[in-house]
């Protein structure tokens, strides 16, 4: 825009300079009684000298505007490919995803499979293998949808412990082959969140700590005060190191732990944080190795002043 300006001005300095010019030489012609042929010939060539003027600086400024051009172009393509770069680095980083999803989903068939071929085996086991496929799938289901789950979201006052009961009943059988206990305290409380999103983040949690829980159980607790809900999942499990902690939210990161457990992704933590900010919550953690982890879910009473779903 500055150089469609600086060309107007430019030109008007020029226009200003040849009328200056003509009128001078009008006034002489008058002055000194020089005949109308010769001020009608003043006035052409002072014309064809703007003329010429202009054409020049046109055509100076032409090639300025197409360097200008040029300019914007190449600023324009290295925006437009750190946009594509952009975007196949998260074809990628779903891809790769994928790719270790399907080898995940490989561990709990090939169990089944066994199973089957074992007539021996209880029907528990089945099951468990089954709820690990079905976990995979809506895993990777809520991966897909998380960029642009702000169109799926419907917040509302949900009661918590209807919801922690939900998924306790359904990873039951794992609490029950496992030998591992549940105790559930001060659930009776109510948050404005997206029960579907919300449930998914628990699960994953409990999940996790089912995961690395050999002994004693898991505990629920909520708690609330003035500024907000707090929802603690505390387990009894192997814990996590120190410095592994300011990293579980990382996006494929599985730590020391992920080293135990092969085929962790480092997805499901990611997540979780994610829908958390993305809901106006907040997921913490405190951890403390061979003792246990405990995981608080933070809903502010003011969610819908804090929430980032105007930023999806």
């Amino acid at each position: 825009m500055w150089k469609k300006n600086s060309i107007l001005k430019e030109n008007s300095y020029l226009l200003i300079f040849c009328i200056c010019n003509l009128l001078i030489d009008m006034a002489i012609g008058y002055l000194y009684n020089i005949t109308r042929e010769y001020i009608i010939y003043i006035v052409v060539f002072n014309l064809i000298i703007w003329g010429l003027l202009i054409g020049i600086t046109l055509n100076k400024n032409k090639k300025l505007v197409e360097k200008y051009n040029n300019e914007s172009n190449k600023l324009l393509l290295e925006s437009e490919k750190k946009d594509l770069e952009k975007y196949w680095k998260i074809i990628r980083e779903k891809e790769d995803f994928f790719t270790l999803w399907a080898h995940q989903i490989k561990t709990p068939i090939s169990a089944l499979r066994a199973l089957f071929d074992t007539s021996k085996e209880s029907s528990l086991d089945y099951k468990n293998q089954l709820f690990k496929i079905e976990s995979y799938v809506e895993m990777a289901l809520n991966y897909i949808r998380f960029d642009s789950m702000s169109s799926d979201l419907v917040i509302e006052n949900k009661k918590i412990d209807t919801i922690v009961k939900e998924i306790i009943k359904k990873y039951a059988p794992v609490f029950i082959q496992k030998h591992l206990s549940i105790k559930l305290e001060n659930l009776d409380i109510s948050v404005l969140t997206d029960e579907k999103w919300f449930s998914f983040v628990l699960e994953q949690i409990i999940s996790n700590a089912l995961k690395y829980t050999n002994e004693g159980g898991i505990t629920i607790t909520g708690k609330i005060n003035e500024e907000f809900v707090a929802i603690n999942i505390i387990d009894t499990g192997i814990g996590i190191r120190t410095e592994d902690i300011p990293r579980v939210f990382e996006k494929g990161f599985t730590g020391f732990n992920g080293r135990l457990d092969k085929k962790a992704s480092g997805i499901g933590l990611y997540l979780c944080n994610g829908i958390c900010e993305k809901l106006g919550h907040e997921l913490k953690l405190y951890s403390e190795v061979g003792k246990g982890s405990t995981f608080s879910i933070i809903c502010k009473k003011d969610l819908l002043k804090k929430s980032n779903l105007t930023k999806m």
